[in-house]
């Protein structure tokens, strides 16, 4: 069309959505789990776009935070199911970023030359619980009153952390200043998830994506265009996934809930048992599991941030756990080693409990501080294939 000749000419949209969507070379032996990447993208969007409807109903202030969430739930035309997007999409978010960045674990796509890369998802990640976790005190029920209580406390383990906790809630207690803070943040924060995104798709551009086998790319043949051969089988993948999150929706929406949260805050009443969301369980775990409260709050960031050095902890020339089979069998330790964390992070932390906690983030750090560095030094390293087309590849 003319028109769009003459804006392409002007500002080259079109050149590069055709460039960066439909001819980017692509490799050709792609499983279905590179789907989970663009299924993190539809997933920020669809959470940013309910998340704006919700705002326009939501009522920032303790005594009215609660009754506006219930006001959307039964008067606003059609804000159960926007409220119930939203919140499941919490969950099915880091469901797909969980998998994404095991996956990522998996066939080593954090390596040379896509450190960068994996860095900048950790810092995506580490957005999205910040985010997460100031959406969930939003409702203002009892497990977010005092989920927000805990959570913010910690800070004060760190030297002059009184002043943070107080900074963080805008006075001496968790009150309305802290509400307010907490919603502007949770309404910032996706947008600046956005503008990492952006970033971290450049960077994925800039050397192509990984692949099942390890190897770079050496053939023209090895590659494919993204349309219409990864387009269809993103199309396919998004599918299923929203077909599961409907499930949730219409079937389940407070399977991942919390009781507790459909209680007003009462300052007063403290919960038997306070537990985070199910995606922040593990890193609770760990938190619970150090005696010294300065020592668990640093071995809980640090499991984040240990991931953030992965690149440079292994050292293996090898990417693919296709041809690491010791690194294989320890990488499903590891996931293993992970559900035992939300598991024990979701029980009294005491007895049996704490024991596997213990013992279950012991292994963890071990893993990445010990282990990864041992492999890369002394695991067999086979001899590779030169091209796609000299193996054949599982998922193509």
């Amino acid at each position: 069309m003319s028109l769009i000749r003459w804006i392409d000419e002007r500002l080259p949209i079109f050149t590069f959505f055709n460039k960066e969507l439909k001819q980017y070379p692509t490799p050709k032996n792609l499983n279905y789990l590179w789907n989970f990447g663009s299924l993190a993208g539809i997933t920020l969007v669809i959470m940013i776009l309910s998340g704006i409807f919700l705002a326009m109903h939501y009522v920032p202030h303790v005594d009215k935070a609660f009754d506006s969430v219930e006001r959307i739930m039964r008067d606003v035309n059609g804000g159960w199911l926007i409220r119930y997007i939203h919140m499941n999409g919490a969950s099915m978010f880091f469901i797909v970023v969980y998998t994404h960045m095991f996956r990522g674990l998996y066939y080593g796509s954090y390596k040379s030359p896509r450190e960068l890369l994996w860095i900048l998802g950790v810092v995506i990640l580490l957005l999205m619980m910040a985010t997460a976790f100031m959406g969930y005190v939003l409702p203002w029920g009892q497990m977010s009153f005092w989920g927000a209580t805990v959570i913010t406390n910690l800070f004060s383990a760190f030297p002059f952390g009184e002043s943070i906790v107080h900074w963080l809630w805008g006075g001496f207690s968790v009150d309305n200043p802290t509400l307010n803070r907490f919603f502007v943040l949770h309404y910032l924060f996706p947008f600046i998830i956005v503008a990492i995104t952006g970033l971290h798709l450049m960077a994925l551009h800039q050397f192509g994506s990984n692949n099942p086998l390890g190897i770079e790319r050496t053939k023209p043949s090895d590659s494919i265009p993204f349309h219409p051969y990864y387009t269809i089988k993103d199309l396919f993948g998004l599918g299923v996934f929203l077909i599961v999150y409907c499930l949730f929706i219409f079937f389940g929406p407070n399977f991942f809930g919390e009781v507790d949260n459909y209680i007003p805050a009462n300052p007063l009443v403290t919960p038997p048992h306070i537990v985070p969301e199910w995606y922040f369980l593990p890193f609770y775990a760990i938190l619970r599991s150090i005696p010294d409260k300065l020592g668990g709050v640093l071995c809980m960031f640090g499991a984040v941030f240990v991931l953030a050095a992965v690149p440079w902890l292994d050292r293996s020339p090898i990417k693919s756990s296709r041809f690491r089979p010791i690194y294989k069998h320890l990488f499903w330790v590891l996931v293993l080693n992970c559900f035992v964390l939300g598991w024990v992070g979701a029980k009294p932390p005491e007895g049996v409990y704490l024991i596997t906690g213990r013992l279950a983030t012991a292994y963890y750090f071990f893993h990445f501080l010990v282990l990864l560095p041992l492999l890369g030094k002394y695991e067999p390293r086979p001899e590779l294939p030169t091209s796609f087309d000299s193996v054949s590849s599982n998922g193509v």
